[in-house]
């Protein structure tokens, strides 16, 4: 019977459950070179074994021992990973909504904030976009239309109009000096 390779290289239950708590304590990416470290040490090596006696991603543990073989740490991108903004991916879309929805925009009645509001919709403006000259393969949706106004500072408020003044019933002459 063949032995495993937690027998072969004389690694305990308690020593795997040891070493697992002790990486888990350490910061990133600190964390992922210690990993590397306990696969060549310990497992031959192997990120396979790694991920199957510990439970760490294999692809981590790669990266982790070629770090711990190196010397040198590997720098996340984390940030550069997200979509970009409809605006980032074509500044012109921006410059053109930008120029439709202005006329429509008014300052807030009560001046409160800085917003500016509008009395058009996002599906209006993406209509005046397609007549303009926008393909309509080329915009983005509605909903993306609408988050990019939000974004922006332009808010889909009612036009505040002027109350109609209520006529107030004046009060009946009195008999002021009627003689009764």
């Amino acid at each position: 019977m063949a032995k495993s390779v937690l027998e072969c290289n004389g690694i305990s239950q308690e020593m795997v459950g040891l070493v697992s708590g002790l990486i888990d304590n350490i910061p990133w990416p600190d964390r992922r070179k210690a990993m590397g470290e306990v696969a060549v040490t310990m497992l031959n090596g192997s990120p396979r074994l790694a991920e199957s006696i510990f439970g760490w991603k294999r692809t981590t543990v790669e990266l982790g021992i070629h770090e711990f073989q190196s010397g040198f740490s590997c720098v996340d991108n984390i940030s550069g990973r997200r979509r970009k903004k409809s605006e980032e991916n074509n500044p012109q879309l921006l410059l053109d909504i930008q120029r439709l929805v202005d006329p429509h925009s008014h300052a807030d009645h009560q001046l409160r904030t800085d917003l500016a509001h509008r009395n058009v919709t996002a599906q209006s403006v993406r209509d005046s976009l397609v007549e303009i000259g926008w393909k309509e393969e080329e915009l983005p949706t509605t909903r993306t239309i609408s988050n990019l106004l939000n974004r922006h500072g332009y808010r889909v408020r009612s036009v505040a109009k002027v109350k109609v003044q209520k006529k107030r019933r004046r009060p009946m002459p009195s008999s002021i000096g009627s003689g009764q």
